[in-house]
């Protein structure tokens, strides 16, 4: 193991202190097991990285084509109540 000097802002270095005297153990060992947390969250290969990954909800089949869409949206737009004005 390697000795290194890390700097935390007061408010997280407090919770890290909480939580190893909370778990009895010592604020280095704290640390390591957070860090192996990250790592091991992180893809082993640095390309797959840099992919953006989008989350993904499949909701089923459209009921409307997409050239239909426009008109559907705006068709009953007439028959909305005129909004009010609200004085600020």
């Amino acid at each position: 193991m390697r000795k290194v000097q890390v700097l935390f802002p007061d408010p997280q270095l407090r919770r890290l202190r909480e939580v190893a005297k909370r778990e009895d153990r010592p604020l280095s060992e704290i640390i390591r097991r957070a860090a192996e947390t990250y790592l091991d969250m992180l893809p082993a290969d640095p390309d797959e990285r840099r992919a953006v990954r989008v989350p993904v909800f499949d909701g089923g089949q459209t009921l409307a084509g997409a050239a239909e869409f426009r008109e559907l949206a705006y068709r009953d737009r007439t028959r909305l109540p005129a909004r009010r004005k609200t004085s600020a």
